[in-house]
C-alpha cells in the first residue's frame, strides 16, 4: 500500500511539469515565437516573471527547503522556481527546434463567405 502512495504523490507532483512542457512543446510555435522574443517580447515576459515572484514572496512568505542541503529565503525560492519554469519553457522550444516539430496551424478567422453574385434572383 505503501508503494502506492509514493507512486501517486510522485505522479501529482510530476504531473504540473509535464503538462507545462507538453504547452510549450506541442502548443506553441516556436518558429514564431523566437522572432518575437528576438525583437523584445522577453522584456515583458521578464517583467512579468519579476512581478509573479514579488506578488507569490508576498502571499506565501516563508523559507523553503526544497533542496534538502540549504534553506531558500523568502523571495528567492519563488524566484528561483519561476526561471527554472521560464529556463524549461525556452529549453522544450529549443527541443521542438532540434527536432523539426512545430504543432499544426490552427486559424482563428472564420472562414471567407463566398459570394454569390445571384441573390436569389430569378
Amino acid at each position: 500500500m505503501q508503494i502506492i502512495n509514493d507512486s501517486t504523490s510522485m505522479f501529482i507532483a510530476i504531473l504540473p511539469w509535464a503538462l507545462w512542457c507538453a504547452w510549450w512543446l506541442f502548443g506553441v510555435n516556436w518558429r514564431k515565437a523566437w522572432p518575437v522574443l528576438a525583437e523584445g517580447g522577453w522584456v515583458p515576459a521578464l517583467l512579468l516573471s519579476l512581478v509573479a515572484s514579488f506578488a507569490w514572496s508576498m502571499i506565501d512568505a516563508r523559507t523553503c527547503n526544497c533542496l534538502g542541503f540549504m534553506t531558500l529565503p523568502n523571495g528567492w525560492w519563488q524566484l528561483g522556481t519561476l526561471a527554472t519554469l521560464a529556463a524549461l519553457a525556452l529549453t522544450c522550444g529549443w527541443l521542438q527546434g532540434y527536432f523539426g516539430r512545430t504543432p499544426a496551424e490552427i486559424s482563428l478567422e472564420p472562414p471567407a463567405a463566398a459570394h454569390d453574385h445571384h441573390h436569389g434572383h430569378h
